[in-house]
């Protein structure tokens, strides 16, 4: 069964959350998933982004009341 991390990245800018994530990924398995919870706007840009580049899924992107809350699952 997949797994999924969450990274509270409130408060840091970017581009703090995707470092943070582009870190974290490296230590999870195929299939697993890593919510970001950013109130950077950029980083629902930047984070989808990044993961079609190197060929992750985005699986949510959604606004919250003060925050993104991206989700990115592990796809190799």
């Amino acid at each position: 069964m997949a797994e999924r991390q969450t990274i509270d990245a409130r408060g840091s800018f970017c581009p703090g959350p995707l470092m943070e994530l582009i870190a974290a990924i490296k230590n999870i398995e195929v299939g697993d998933e890593i919510e970001v919870l950013s109130s950077d706007k950029g980083s629902a840009n930047d984070i989808p982004a990044w993961a079609k580049k190197v060929g992750h899924e985005v699986v949510e992107n959604n606004e919250r009341d003060d925050h993104w809350s991206i989700t990115v699952r592990r796809a190799k």
